[in-house]
């Protein structure tokens, strides 16, 4: 039988905490091996060895979740990241992508939608919580589903698959080792799939891969009538 997946819980509130331990620990594949109130601690925490996810509330004191999510990726990359907040805002979907967080999740969705995230970020892709990803789609679809610029027709296959493993979370590296190609073939191949499909950053990317059926069955089942391949 495989080991459950090592997690740490890093929020201030004593009871949410107890609750979150709780919800993970009645999961048979997941368990909770550390907790922590602050940044800080939590920085620390994730430096035992053995550690798969860390659970991030963004509101706390001292250290804020946004600098240890940052912390935790230059230290211990390996580690994935999944917040857990009530801000259902861009600015901070944003800001956590680039900080390279795996999941991002509201305090107030059902309970699947934490572990869906946890699990997602264990095996290496990358899960928003459904609610939000209305949200984040909704800006693309404003013209009235864009379709593919003029060019765009020039994407390649290589391209286009490169383009959904980076937006399903995995690292240049993690997709260079997938292909059997250098690093910056990895690179050259995503900006310029980047550049032909007129993408501007990793939440356009992101829009892109929600209209695509990229993220899976996991993003889908709260975005009706948003989603399904461009024409």
């Amino acid at each position: 039988m495989n080991q459950p997946l090592r997690i740490v819980l890093v929020e201030d509130h004593a009871t949410v905490r107890a609750g979150l331990r709780l919800l993970i620990d009645s999961q048979p594949d997941l368990a909770v091996v550390g907790e922590a109130s602050n940044g800080d601690d939590a920085i620390r925490c994730a430096q035992r060895d053995g550690v798969d996810v860390v659970i991030m509330d963004l509101s706390m004191p001292g250290t804020s979740g946004l600098f240890a999510a940052r912390a935790l990726r230059e230290s211990r990359p390996a580690v994935k990241v999944v917040v857990l907040t009530r801000h259902a805002d861009q600015t901070y979907l944003q800001e956590l992508l680039r900080a390279g967080v795996s999941g991002y999740v509201l305090k107030q969705s059902p309970h699947d939608e934490l572990l869906h995230a946890i699990r997602a970020a264990a095996g290496g892709g990358q899960y928003i919580d459904s609610a939000l990803m209305r949200h984040v789609a909704a800006p693309f679809l404003s013209s009235g589903q864009r379709q593919r610029q003029p060019g765009a027709a020039s994407v390649t296959d290589r391209e286009l698959t490169v383009l959904r493993l980076s937006a399903q979370g995995h690292s240049n590296k993690e997709i260079a080792q997938q292909l059997d190609v250098v690093v910056k073939t990895v690179e050259v191949h995503k900006a310029n799939g980047m550049r032909k499909l007129r993408l501007h950053g990793r939440i356009e990317l992101l829009q892109f891969a929600v209209l695509q059926g990229w993220l899976g069955d996991s993003y889908q089942h709260d975005t009706a009538g948003i989603t399904g391949p461009l024409g």
